[in-house]
């Protein structure tokens, strides 16, 4: 099994060590790729849509960019972390998000997040955890991704892991546990199933791109949905 992490913070914090609590159920079976942002994505995205108008190549920050779909395209299992920062993911999930936006659905979606898994932690102190889960499901969703599992845990006394009670640290520690258990009893071999909601956006895009390619058929969108065989029978799941 290959996994790949994208934590939101590189400060070895709660959410830290939440999700190493979560990875130490699987590291005996599996290849771990993380990565930390900012530092493995240090640069917001501008705005320029070069990566939606021509080539996501072209990208100034197509280095770290690619690197991490790279990562995120080979693995088996996708995790994201991040702390609520104001009742949302950090900005520097947010900005590596942002860079992403060419693998939505109306654009370019990779084939292989159709069958991917995914699970995400947050954490905060009283409120926004969930709504910190969402920043990062509503892009993996519309990458393709249907499976995707969401951990928010309010710790309501004390944001030092130190200072959290043991009841506190037995209950979190309990239920990444059991849900590390059962993804160590998932088949990888077969991917994951894709959802009704997933398969109404794709053909609601497919109709979208259907008429753009009739307008234009050089539109860079639709020639990618053309070239896949989308526009025609094929679709990205099994």
């Amino acid at each position: 099994m290959k996994i790949t992490v994208i934590n939101g913070t590189e400060k070895h914090g709660v959410t830290y060590k939440l999700k190493e609590i979560f990875l130490d159920e699987l590291r005996t079976q599996a290849e771990i790729t993380e990565f930390y942002l900012p530092k493995d994505c240090p640069n917001f995205c501008v705005g320029c849509t070069v990566c939606f108008m021509d080539d996501e190549h072209k990208c100034k920050d197509a280095a770290y960019i690619q690197r991490l779909e790279k990562a995120m395209l080979e693995a088996d299992l996708l995790v994201f972390t991040s702390p609520a920062y104001v009742f949302h993911a950090t900005g520097a999930m947010k900005a590596m998000l942002d860079h992403f936006g060419y693998r939505w659905m109306p654009h370019r979606p990779a084939k292989e997040m159709f069958g991917k898994r995914a699970v995400i932690i947050t954490q905060c102190l009283g409120a926004g955890g969930k709504s910190a889960a969402k920043d990062i499901k509503d892009s993996l969703s519309w990458w393709g991704v249907s499976s995707i599992k969401a951990f928010s845990f309010k710790l309501m006394s004390e944001i030092q892991w130190d200072k959290i009670t043991e009841k506190k640290k037995r209950q979190m520690t309990a239920k990444l546990g059991n849900a590390a258990g059962r993804i160590k009893r998932i088949d990888f071999t077969r991917p994951a199933r894709t959802g009704l909601i997933t398969k109404l956006k794709f053909y609601a895009v497919r109709m979208m791109q259907t008429g753009l390619g009739k307008d234009n058929p050089e539109y860079t969108d639709y020639k990618y949905w053309k070239k896949n065989g989308w526009i025609d029978n094929i679709r990205p799941w099994k």
